[in-house]
């Protein structure tokens, strides 16, 4: 099976639980570091599924990477291989697919929930994932958001931020992350004072690293319920080519 192309934009946001989830399921990947210098593929037709994960930059900035990955991204779209975006992936398909992304009316920081839109594909990508009340555990660390590309369909959105994530028959795009690990959320606590500056008052989508730390033990495993929901519909789709 081919392997499914992993980009790192930043150190301290890797794969996370994306790679332990295909690690249990013998689905081979690859990590393409941008990060480092690494350059996008020209091509998807190598990869089984296309996964970009988050990171500190825009998309609106002026990085030759950035229109290397959109341009990836809409090649993959157009032969089927499966795309899925954390944050500033899920950007990065907005951006390429058609939508935009612009500075969100708060920052989103910390542990918050989503609330599911109705409809067959919600039913499809979230199965059991979401209890009877419809709202799904989410992790949250970003300040720009996207809209829907064309033909979209919005699968979560809450009061701060409406586009949570999008789905476009087998390519699921998110601004929420659902990746996190106990230490990667440790790591970006360390960043916490520097995505707050200027903040003050905290706006209520912004926790604290004590709030963060005391809520993880009880809300981590139903992050890792909605993860495992959405990850596994999601490698339905893989290139077995």
């Amino acid at each position: 099976m081919k392997s499914v192309a992993i980009f790192r934009h930043t150190k301290t946001e890797g794969p996370g639980y994306f790679a332990t989830f295909l690690d249990q399921r013998s689905i081979p990947w690859q990590l393409i570091r941008i990060d480092e210098g690494e350059r996008v593929p020209d091509s998807a037709a190598p990869f089984s599924g296309i996964c970009l994960m988050g990171g500190t930059v825009s998309v609106n900035d002026p990085l030759p990477w950035i229109e290397r990955s959109c341009r990836l991204i809409r090649e993959a779209v157009a032969s089927g291989v499966p795309v899925i975006g954390h944050c500033l992936g899920g950007q990065l398909m907005s951006k390429a697919l058609g939508g935009r992304v612009t500075k969100n009316p708060v920052k989103e920081i910390g542990w918050g929930t989503a609330r599911a839109d109705p409809g067959e594909e919600a039913e499809r990508w979230f199965a059991s994932a979401i209890g009877g009340a419809g709202q799904a555990t989410v992790f949250q660390w970003h300040g720009e958001t996207f809209t829907l590309p064309p033909g979209a369909t919005r699968l979560l959105s809450n009061p701060f931020c409406a586009n949570q994530m999008f789905a476009l028959g087998p390519h699921l795009g998110m601004q929420c992350h659902v990746e996190m690990t106990e230490s990667m959320i440790e790591t970006w606590n360390e960043a916490w004072q520097n995505e707050t500056r200027g903040l003050d008052p905290l706006p209520d989508s912004v926790q604290t690293p004590d709030e963060i730390r005391r809520q993880t033990p009880a809300r981590l495993p139903d992050l890792r319920r909605l993860a495992v929901q959405l990850y596994s519909v999601w490698i339905r789709g893989l290139s077995s080519g």
